[in-house]
């Protein structure tokens, strides 16, 4: 049986890196997790092959080749996959669809053959055993949630890695919080279920096998959801493995109440962490409340980010403007915020309902539903009527947008967060510029510091870098990188005539 796994495209958006990803002459930021964990649950004598279209052109030759045709998206994946599934329905191929823009939109999909919804290591079994057997059902979806012990390895000899930026592995799934504008409870339970650090660190060795080096991502929503597994099992793993010899940076996903847990911070640096995505949402208290994000209530959260960045741990954050209890004066909070913390990396956008959320059966009981999200956050849409006028709320969020990655704005924060990175560290490890790294400095140069009109904004902090914080200085390039992608983004996203319209 030849099956061919289809990742759809990723359209250019804040996380797909696209524009960034040139300098250092990659593809695409991460290779598709779950096809290649889906294609090691796959019977033992089934062919199987990846095609990533965000890396390789999907041939006609790969479609005649496939017996079965298998598709795994995300939301925001939605119109390459309407693509792909048309194109292999049109060759006379079967197909299976599954991932989280099926689980909630799996009927605007007619033209798929089955679909295995949830967890697959619950829904794959059944529909593979009645595939072979002749008697597969339209839907199959899971029930409950999976025991990760179960979860094997991801088969990475079926992507090519070289064309990739980072790679990603996972520790758990589930969040004990519940923000109401989040699908992960809804997908994955409140109660965090974990790998063993045994199992991971077994992952972390099949990718040094298949002769992967560089960054890996931890694509947990919430890290240290299980506290005590994260401290007493994983991270010992880690530090024991980077002991090892196998130091490679790490980066992932926490709730801001890490910043309560001095000795858990210093275990995760120690264990090669060094940056940590925290949804920060909004400065408003109120908004907070009305959202139920409960553990970012009543703190400082600027003190929490430095707190996070002084022990060794870059932040990127989410915002979000359009909440009911928004003002037009939170535009300018926000863009206050973000610039006060260091926070380089601030990912804004407007409020958007997916399916399965909390705020999604509000905003339908309450009428105020148009039509499903886009999976996409910074792309200018909401799928409801906000409270607040939409004219001002599509005014504000160009504002606060073009104000922090202008170019000014943008270096000052890189400054701000040079700072406050890794102070409270002792005897910080100096970095040296690796050979991909120094490429993609020779090409920031060009591009940033000769063809860029806000090149002296780049020279400038090129200087004030090497001079104050020299150790740094591959990091700073990175930043100086990613900046130059954001603004390429924002132009793209926020025309003059935008308006907070219906995701589709």
């Amino acid at each position: 049986m030849n099956v061919l796994l289809l990742c759809p495209a990723y359209p250019d958006t804040f996380w797909s890196f696209k524009h960034a990803l040139r300098f250092v002459r990659k593809r695409a930021a991460f290779p598709p997790l779950g096809l290649l964990t889906v294609a090691a649950m796959l019977p033992a004598h089934w062919r199987p092959r990846l095609v990533d279209v965000n890396v390789s052109r999907l041939r006609d030759a790969d479609i005649a080749w496939a017996d079965l045709v298998m598709v795994g998206a995300m939301t925001v994946q939605r119109d390459s996959a309407h693509e792909l599934v048309a194109r292999c329905k049109a060759a006379g191929k079967t197909v299976v669809a599954g991932g989280p823009l099926f689980a909630g939109e799996h009927t605007d999909f007619p033209e798929v053959d089955h679909f295995v919804l949830g967890e697959a290591e619950l829904s794959l079994p059944p529909f593979l055993a009645d595939f072979e057997a002749g008697c597969a059902k339209p839907l199959y979806r899971a029930e409950g949630l999976a025991d990760l012990s179960t979860t094997p390895a991801p088969r990475w000899g079926l992507a090519d890695l070289k064309r990739y930026a980072s790679m990603s592995v996972q520790f758990g799934r589930g969040c004990p919080f519940n923000c109401d504008f989040c699908n992960v409870t809804a997908l994955f339970g409140h109660r965090p279920r974990v790998k063993s650090g045994a199992q991971v660190i077994g992952e972390l060795a099949s990718l040094r096998q298949a002769g992967w080096r560089g960054p890996i991502f931890f694509v947990d929503d919430n890290v240290i959801g299980n506290k005590k597994a994260l401290r007493e099992d994983l991270l010992p793993a880690l530090i024991a493995w980077r002991r090892a010899g196998y130091a490679q940076p790490l980066q992932t996903e926490a709730s801001i109440n890490l910043a309560d847990d001095p000795k858990l911070m210093a275990q995760m640096v120690a264990a090669g962490f060094d940056s940590v995505f925290v949804g920060i949402e909004t400065p408003d208290e109120a908004s907070l409340k009305e959202c139920d994000k409960k553990q970012n209530q009543r703190r400082d959260l600027v003190a929490d980010v430095k707190t996070l960045q002084r022990a060794g741990l870059q932040v990127q954050a989410g915002f979000i403007v359009g909440f009911d209890h928004d003002t037009p004066g939170i535009f300018q909070r926000q863009i206050d915020f973000i610039q006060h913390s260091g926070i380089v990396t601030a990912m804004v956008g407007l409020l958007q309902a997916p399916i399965g959320t909390r705020l999604y059966e509000r905003m339908r009981v309450e009428g105020r539903l148009i039509g499903n999200s886009t999976g996409d956050n910074v792309d200018g849409t909401t799928n409801i009527r906000t409270v607040l006028d939409p004219a001002t709320l599509a005014a504000g969020y160009r504002g606060i947008m073009r104000h922090i990655y202008a170019p000014g704005p943008y270096y000052q924060r890189i400054k701000t967060f040079l700072r406050e990175y890794r102070s409270g560290v002792d005897a910080a490890p100096r970095e040296r510029l690796r050979w991909g790294q120094l490429l993609a400095f020779g090409r920031s140069a060009v591009r940033l510091g000769v063809i860029s009109r806000s090149r002296l904004h780049y020279w400038r902090l090129l200087l004030w870098t090497t001079t104050h914080h020299p150790r740094k200085l591959p990091l700073a390039v990175t930043l100086w990188i990613y900046g130059h992608h954001f603004r390429k983004v924002c132009r793209s996203h926020l025309t003059p005539g935008l308006t907070p319209t219906a995701a589709a």
